[in-house]
């Protein structure tokens, strides 16, 4: 059985699954230390709100792509994919510019909660459901559009992308309580920027599956006919984005590492690999990478990610 799908989502939901347990532990240690003990509760009524949301809005997610079959299913993947790649993006240069002013930004948003005295437990409540739920949104969207339904596995196997995201929320989970229950001394630093950087090529690697299911959107030579609940055969093939292309084939590893086989299918699933790889699939590979990477970095060395005029000329 190959659960090799199971790593990228256990990697990416653990990492999400850290931040929300940090804003988590963070409001909790405040509320003790304000001696407002009787709002905990509204923290874990959050955390099952945003967990619950999550859950809604995958399979909402999965409802959607499963409603559809030949092209227009390999197009709705490529979309959730795209979002996925900008969300994540997005997300990890954020977190990484507002890590240092985390804290702060929290116990800034808690004391005008307290100090407003109205609806608190609701506002604490919302807080943290968005919190969780911004995560969950990130993990349905990456696991929507970067995993297909295979079927060749079966049993447990065919539900990896699903298990590698519930064993990534209960070691975050249990990070959390080792942290602000156990006191347990954890290098947050070192453990975001390590999972950033892995987290950076996952996404580069989305990049390539991406433009993957562009192309079979364009070249699937089937679709389902509404009227006969039949598949009727396009000959030829009718694309749905006419100027779209991938260019000339430029490797083929299939002799050295396929990517059906381990290590090339661990490869594939956590990085995007591909034993047949298109001119359109390496460029943008490289300049997301690039691009992505620069910014990360930048973020992590606490400079401006972009230089305005301004600052060009006072250089």
């Amino acid at each position: 059985m190959d659960f090799s799908a199971a790593i990228p989502t256990f990697v990416i939901t653990l990492r999400e699954g850290v931040e929300a347990t940090l804003v988590v532990g963070i409001v909790l240690a405040i509320l003790a230390k304000s001696g407002q003990q009787q709002l905990q509760k509204w923290v874990y009524l959050g955390v099952i709100a945003g967990i619950l949301l999550s859950s809604i809005f995958g399979a909402l997610a999965q409802a959607v792509i499963g409603g559809f079959s030949g092209q227009i299913y390999y197009l709705t993947k490529a979309v959730f994919s795209l979002a996925a790649i900008a969300m994540l993006s997005w997300m990890l240069v954020w977190m990484t510019q507002h890590a240092r002013m985390l804290k702060k930004e929290i116990e800034g948003a808690v004391g005008n909660v307290l100090s407003s005295r109205e609806n608190a437990g609701w506002a604490i409540m919302s807080m943290i459901m968005v919190a969780v739920l911004r995560e969950g949104a990130e993990i349905v969207l990456f696991i929507a559009g970067a995993f297909n339904p295979d079927a060749t596995q079966t049993g447990i196997a065919q539900y990896a992308p699903a298990l590698g995201a519930v064993l990534g929320i209960i070691v975050s989970g249990l990070i959390g309580v080792g942290i602000f229950k156990l006191g347990v001394k954890i290098n947050i630093r070192l453990f975001f920027q390590v999972l950033g950087v892995i987290l950076l090529l996952i996404v580069s690697g989305l990049v390539i599956s991406t433009l993957s299911a562009f192309d079979l959107a364009n070249t699937v030579d089937k679709v389902l006919n509404p009227a006969t609940g039949a598949y009727e055969f396009l000959n030829p093939p009718h694309k749905i984005i006419p100027w779209f292309t991938l260019g000339r084939q430029v490797t083929d590893t299939t002799s050295v590492l396929p990517q059906g086989k381990f290590p090339g299918i661990v490869l594939s699933t956590m990085f995007g690999y591909s034993d047949k790889l298109y001119a359109v699939q390496l460029v943008a590979y490289f300049m997301f990478l690039f691009a992505a990477g620069t910014i990360y970095f930048r973020a992590l060395a606490g400079r401006p990610i972009f230089h305005s005029r301004t600052q060009a000329k006072s250089i």
